[in-house]
């Protein structure tokens, strides 16, 4: 059974650094892609990151890059989102996901861990 459990949320000023944790168990993880998702009130959830877990490769929203950066630590099993330079805009209740490489769907979701960002 997957599990993944997402930590680090809160409330940060504009301008501000969050990172959020996601720690994934159940399984071993090196066949499947980790993402980060959001999705803020009255809006759809959107991608945010996504990264390889074997060979670390990294993608980005355009929203977010260069503000952005998603890792992994295999000892750990866990993936992180480092968010700095923050707006207001970024608030959002942010989830993490997985799915293996050749799937075309993220099948597993954690709970979500909200960051609001005040102006």
């Amino acid at each position: 059974q997957v599990q993944l459990v997402e930590s680090g949320g809160g409330l940060v000023q504009a301008g501000g650094s969050l990172r959020l944790s996601c720690a994934a168990s159940g399984r071993t993880f090196s066949n499947y892609i980790m993402g980060w998702f959001r999705q803020a009130p009255g809006s759809e959830r959107e991608f945010v990151a996504s990264i390889t877990w074997s060979i670390g490769r990294t993608y980005y929203a355009d929203s977010v890059k260069g503000r952005f950066t998603i890792s992994r630590d295999n000892a750990k099993n866990t993936v992180y989102l480092q968010m700095n330079s923050l707006k207001p805009e970024d608030t959002a209740v942010y989830y993490c996901a997985a799915r293996e490489y050749v799937a075309t769907r993220y099948d597993y979701w954690g709970q979500g861990t909200q960051v609001t960002v005040s102006s």
